[in-house]
């Protein structure tokens, strides 16, 4: 009987060895062509037999001489994996880091029995898109370092099969995209590594629910951004690396994450306060917060908390302490909104009355009385703090998006007089206002209940006047006394008003006085006008009425705008151009060449000439909008268009000539023009320059432009280096709405705001981001692109980003033509921090031009200009009297001919069609 069963236990292991022997003897092939693919072949191994390969160094099989594991880390081995390796069905490891393979990752699709993976520090250079797919048992993958790796996204749909994982490691290995929800889905999950990639977006709301312990995703190249509120529901967490990306909003409670031990948030921007939750966590050992924006008293972590906290932020005082109640206040009225990062930028120190923008103060007192933060997109509500500003007497609120109701605190506030909230999104009750004058249009399901017995306004209503909410005029509780403030701007309104029309009315009539005595012709002019042949006509700045008639009936192609321009004759534009002789190219763009001319009384002016037929449709469209758009600004930081011609198949636009070029000659081609460098005192006025003219097309203007090709070579200079913005053959209408989608990609590479580039979105955002570039090559003298760079330098805006994470890095980046004393870096410091700003990747956290001029206007004036000519002659000098303002303008016009210097040196040498609409403005910049 035994021998039988002994017979039987030998048959059936004849039987199963002829069933495994194939798997085993392909297992040895697959050993076999990696030991050739190895250089130098491992230690032991063959490279001409698999003979007993399950002996071989690194090698494991399991009694049927599968292999379960490889390990050849750490031996310096080159050469490419085999593809074959997914054939490979019982291994459970595969260890091959810390070498030199390269090429192309073979995939391991359906190895169902893999459980760990080491590839890190290698030279691979692809993954495969089925790399991870079927690998159900898949525990640990750890494959940081392979920086050669071509850009790819991590596999969500496949990662999620893999239930089992507790370990995801892949830092620098060139992944981009966002980070998935499915890490939050997978309950094992312990440690995930995700460092110095690509990776965008923000986190998943998903991963509340993770038990990760540790979160690195720090050094970014772009940066993660939005809020890390997440983190608050993660209570397993223990170490948290953040650094070096892009995060907004406030520090959330992390008092749940008791096990939290080293917190690395240090380069982001990070906002508001540092929540005391966290300077008490009981295991705190490490913690970053340098170079964010965080605000309120410095905190005081333990004796045993290693902190760093060296750089740059916002807090009120330098050292740990209470700030003054009236910042305390006005930071928690940021934390309503959110904690915006416009209003860290603004409100540094512990003095809410040191010239902190949107604030202002009673002199005598030092107490804020006004507070002014309306058109700024503000979400979040309004916060009862507003209350503690007991002498408050204005509070601006409107055209944000907050909701919430009025708080009854400012039932309080017995000094405020006006209260300002209309086109918000506000609801609930009115609490009673007392005699303040509430401003509340715009908000629909505000009002109710509890709005009796206040100053509501109706819609269309004013601070400055109309009906109360209850009908009676004056204060709110219809009574017939007016306050003085009430009289005083009524009759400056008055005055201002009787002054505007005294002006009109007496530029009328000179300029009647000018056509009818013949003083618009070709003789007095300089310009030679066509009477009779192929040219244009002229308006003549107000006799358009009486020559278009004789125009329009012997030309069929003319036209004429509104706004003062001159029609000119193509013969005028050939004399003075030389026959448009490649001499006299002053520079070339996309649709044309930039002439320079000279009249006969020697005045020179810019000529832009473009062709139709070669233009095309798009062409003729840019050609249009220019003049369209310069027949409706004027303002000193703006090139003024002269004249402009059509004739057969010639497009041609006359400017005023700056005589200096353009601000890219100055800062990239200075050599080879004979410019001697800028210094840094022009550089940054040339800033706030055009700072101010852009911000007068977003925002001043009689309606809103967006520029869309802001770059240094449309930035021209005059003798005075004094900046003006050229070339709007690209400028459209600001939209109504938020923004607008542009089906055509128009600008210049290197200046497109990321959301452009990617998507056509528009808004005055785009403009800002190309003006923070433009901040960027003004401070490091190097283009926006080049090439001539290693590659991690050629994109000015991501490399100077990186120089920003470090502030001892910035002396380093700035133009060496300049040699800045420490006063000054402290000025170039701030200017690179607006630059910052300003090319934030999402449009929400960009400032808007007016903010770039608050922060740039300061620096300016360290440096008081010696010349005011500009200042007196191109704008209204506010310290005139209105009769000597007069005089002066009457002797301006009397003595200047229609080209005479003053028409080509100043866009406002005479008040422009719709002056009188744009005198509403409130702003005399």
């Amino acid at each position: 009987m035994a021998h039988h069963r002994h017979l039987l236990l030998s048959l059936l292991f004849f039987f199963f060895s002829l069933l495994s022997s194939p798997a085993a003897a392909d297992d040895g092939a697959v050993i076999l062509e990696l030991a050739k693919a190895l250089s130098p072949t491992p230690s032991g191994w063959s490279t001409t037999s698999s003979s007993g390969f399950c002996k071989w160094p690194g090698i494991k099989c399991d009694n049927s001489n599968r292999v379960t594991s490889i390990n050849l880390s750490d031996q310096s081995l080159s050469g490419t994996l085999p593809p074959d390796l997914a054939s490979l069905s019982a291994l459970t490891t595969l260890s091959l880091q810390q070498n030199h393979l390269g090429g192309a990752l073979p995939s391991l699709a359906g190895l169902a029995s893999l459980q760990e993976l080491y590839l890190s520090t290698n030279n691979f250079t692809s993954i495969p898109g089925d790399f991870f797919q079927g690998l159900s048992s898949l525990r640990v993958v750890r494959m940081s370092e392979n920086s050669d790796l071509a850009p790819w996204a991590i596999p969500a749909q496949d990662l999620s099969q893999c239930t089992s994982l507790t370990t995801f490691e892949a830092s620098g290995a060139n992944i981009i995209g966002t980070i998935p929800d499915m890490f939050g889905s997978l309950a094992s999950l312990q440690s995930l590594r995700l460092s110095y990639n690509n990776l965008t977006g923000s986190f998943p709301k998903s991963l509340g629910s993770s038990g990760i312990l540790n979160l690195w995703v720090n050094n970014q190249l772009i940066g993660l951004s939005g809020s890390i509120e997440v983190l608050s529901s993660m209570t397993q967490l223990s170490q948290v690396w953040l650094q070096k990306n892009q995060f907004t909003g406030p520090i959330p409670d992390l008092s749940k994450c008791q096990n939290l031990f080293d917190l690395q948030l240090r380069d982001n921007i990070f906002t508001g306060v540092v929540p005391p939750s966290l300077v008490s966590l009981p295991g705190l050992v490490n913690i970053s917060l340098s170079n964010n924006k965080l605000q309120g008293p410095m905190p005081a972590f333990g004796k045993d908390v290693k902190v760093d906290n060296s750089g740059l932020n916002k807090f009120c005082q330098s050292t740990p302490g209470d700030c003054d109640p009236q910042v305390t206040t006005l930071i928690e009225v940021a934390r309503g909104f959110g904690f915006p990062v416009l209003l860290s930028d603004s409100w540094p120190g512990n003095d809410a009355c040191d010239n902190w923008p949107f604030v202002t103060c009673d002199k005598k007192t030092g107490k804020v009385n006004t507070v002014s933060l309306g058109k700024h997109n503000f979400g979040g509500t309004i916060s009862p703090a507003f209350a503690n500003l007991t002498d408050l007497t204005s509070l601006l609120l409107n055209d944000n998006n907050l909701t919430g109701p009025i708080p009854d605190s400012f039932s309080k506030l017995t000094n405020l007089q006006v209260l300002d909230v209309s086109n918000n999104n506000l609801s609930g009750p009115i609490p009673p206002l007392g005699k303040t004058r509430l401003v509340s249009n715009g908000n629909p399901l505000l009002g109710g209940a509890g709005d009796s017995g206040n100053g509501t306004s109706t819609p269309g209503s004013s601070p400055g006047g109309g009906t109360t909410g209850d009908g009676s005029s004056g204060t709110g509780n219809g009574s017939k006394k007016v306050s003085p403030s009430v009289i005083a701007g009524a009759v400056i309104g008055a005055v201002i008003v009787i002054a505007i029309i005294l002006f009109v009315l007496f530029k009328y009539n000179v300029r009647k006085k000018k056509a009818k005595s013949g003083r618009v012709n070709d003789q007095e002019s300089g310009i030679g006008l066509a009477k009779n042949g192929a040219g244009c006509c002229t308006n003549g700045y107000g006799a358009i009425s009486e020559m278009q008639s004789q125009c329009s009936d012997n030309h069929s192609d003319r036209h004429f705008f509104e706004g003062g321009n001159i029609v000119i004759s193509i013969e005028v534009l050939r004399q003075v151009t030389n026959n448009f002789s490649d001499d006299n190219i002053l520079g070339k763009g996309g649709f044309g060449v930039v002439y320079k001319g000279e009249l006969h009384d020697g005045t020179k002016i810019a000529v832009k000439r473009m062709e139709s037929g070669a233009m095309g449709t798009k062409g003729m469209n840019e050609f249009q909008a220019e003049i369209a758009v310069l027949t409706k600004v004027r303002h000193r930081h703006l090139v003024a268009l002269l004249g402009y011609c059509i004739n057969g198949n010639e497009r041609l636009l006359v400017y005023e000539y700056m005589p200096q070029g353009t601000l890219a000659q100055h800062l990239f081609e200075w050599r080879e023009h004979d410019y001697p460098p800028l210094t840094w005192k022009q550089r940054v006025t040339i800033a706030l320059d055009v700072a101010r003219g852009v911000e007068y097309l977003h925002s001043l203007a009689q309606q809103s432009f967006i520029h869309r090709d802001l770059k240094p070579s449309n930035i021209l200079l005059g003798d005075d280096m004094r900046a003006k913005v050229a070339d709007f053959g690209l400028v459209k209408n600001a939209p109504d709405g938020k923004y607008s989608m542009e089906t055509r990609l128009a600008g210049t590479f290197g200046y497109l705001a990321p959301e452009y580039a990617a998507t056509g979105r528009v808004t005055t955002k785009v403009d800002v981001y190309a003006f923070g570039v433009i901040l960027m090559e003004i401070i490091t003298g190097r283009k926006a692109l080049d090439d001539t760079v290693p590659d991690e330098r050629s994109h000015l805006v991501t490399w100077f980003r990186r120089v920003l994470i470090n502030k001892e890095n910035v002396p380093k980046a700035i133009d060496q033509t300049l040699d800045p004393d420490e006063e000054t870096m402290v000025n170039i410091f701030k200017v690179a921090e607006l630059a910052g700003h300003c090319t934030a990747r999402e449009p929400y956290q960009r400032p808007d031009m007016g903010h770039a001029v608050n922060v740039l206007g300061p620096l300016v004036e360290q440096w008081k200009p010696t010349n005011h000519e500009e200042e007196e002659t191109s704008g209204i000098d506010m310290h005139m009297s209105l009769p000597q303002f007069l005089q002066r303008w009457q002797a301006d016009e009397g003595t200047s001919t229609m080209f005479g210097d003053r028409s080509y040196t100043h866009t406002q040498s005479s008040i422009p069609a719709g002056f009188s609409d744009s005198f509403n403005s409130t702003d005399c910049r």
